[in-house]
C-alpha cells in the first residue's frame, strides 16, 4: 500500500464513506504479512516508494507465486528480479498481466502504470556481454516510472563509439555505466560528465577479470568524481539507484 492509497482510505473514512472497520481491515496487514516461510512487507512502498522486490533464485515456484499473489493484493505493481521460466509461470499463477523479460531476466506485472518521472536516465554497456545485467537495470528504472535511453557496446576498446555519444551524456541527469573486463568505461563516463554515475561491474570477462572482482576493483579505484559503485552484476540496485537520483514528478 503506497502513500495515495492511504490517504484516500483516510478522506473515505473522515467523509464516512468508509467504515471504520472495513478501513481497519485493510490496513490489517501492514507493516508485513507472516506467510510462515516469509514476511511479505507491505509497507515498503510507503517507506521507499517501490513495493517489496522479489528476487526468484533458489526459492520455490509455490512461493513466488503466494509472494507474488500477496504484494499485487497491496500494489498494483511487481518486480521479479533472477527469474526464470519457471519464475515467470509462477507470477503468471498470481497474475494473468506477468510479462517475462527474457534477456534482463526479470518478471513485472503492471495492474497500473507508474506515474511519470522525472530526469533522463542513460544506460550504457561496455559490450553485449554486458546487456543482460543493463536491461536489468533498464526494467527497474521504467517500472518505476523513468524513461530509459540505452547505449549499447560503447566499451573503451573502441573509444570513438562512446565519444560518438557525447551529446546523449551531457542531457542525461544520471548514468548508469555496466562494465565487465577491467572496468574502465565508468570511470571514462565520469570523467565525460556532470552527473552521477553508478558503476556495475558485470562479471563477464577472461580469467583475469576474476568474475567481476576487477571491474569492480577498478570502479572503486575510479579518480572521477561523481562516481558510485553498486555490486557485480547488480543491475537491480543500479535501476532503482538511478531512479531515486532522478525522482519522482511530484507534479504528475
Amino acid at each position: 500500500m503506497n502513500e495515495e492509497q492511504i490517504r484516500k482510505l483516510l478522506v473515505a473514512v473522515s467523509e464516512g464513506k468508509t467504515p471504520v472497520e472495513d478501513a481497519v481491515s485493510e490496513l490489517r496487514d501492514l507493516p508485513f504479512k507472516d506467510l510462515g516461510y516469509a514476511r511479505v512487507d507491505h509497507h515498503r512502498e510507503l517507506r521507499c516508494g517501490f513495493p517489496e522486490v522479489i528476487f526468484c533464485q533458489g526459492k520455490e515456484p509455490g512461493d513466488i507465486t503466494e509472494i507474488a499473489a500477496s504484494i499485487l493484493e497491496h500494489s498494483p505493481l511487481l518486480l521479479a528480479t533472477r527469474a526464470d521460466e519457471e519464475a515467470f509461470r509462477a507470477i503468471q499463477a498470481a497474475s494473468d498481466l506477468a510479462q517475462y523479460h527474457e534477456r534482463a531476466r526479470c518478471v513485472t506485472v503492471e495492474k497500473e502504470k507508474a506515474p511519470p518521472a522525472g530526469g533522463r536516465i542513460l544506460l550504457i554497456s561496455a559490450g553485449t556481454i554486458d546487456i543482460p545485467v543493463a536491461e536489468e537495470a533498464r526494467v527497474t528504472a521504467e517500472i518505476m516510472g523513468h524513461e530509459v535511453e540505452t547505449v549499447y557496446d560503447a566499451g573503451v576498446a573502441g573509444l570513438h563509439r562512446l565519444l560518438a555519444e557525447r551529446e546523449k551524456i551531457r542531457e542525461a541527469d544520471c548514468i548508469i555505466a555496466v562494465a565487465g573486463m577491467e572496468g574502465a568505461l565508468a570511470g571514462v563516463v565520469g570523467g565525460l560528465s556532470d552527473v552521477p554515475v553508478i558503476a556495475v561491474p558485470a562479471s563477464g570477462g577472461y580469467g583475469a577479470s576474476l568474475g567481476g572482482i576487477t571491474p569492480l576493483l577498478t570502479m572503486l579505484s575510479s579518480c572521477a568524481a561523481g562516481v558510485a559503485v553498486v555490486n557485480i552484476d547488480n543491475g537491480f540496485g543500479a535501476g532503482f539507484m538511478a531512479a531515486l537520483i532522478c525522482g519522482k514528478d511530484k507534479g504528475a
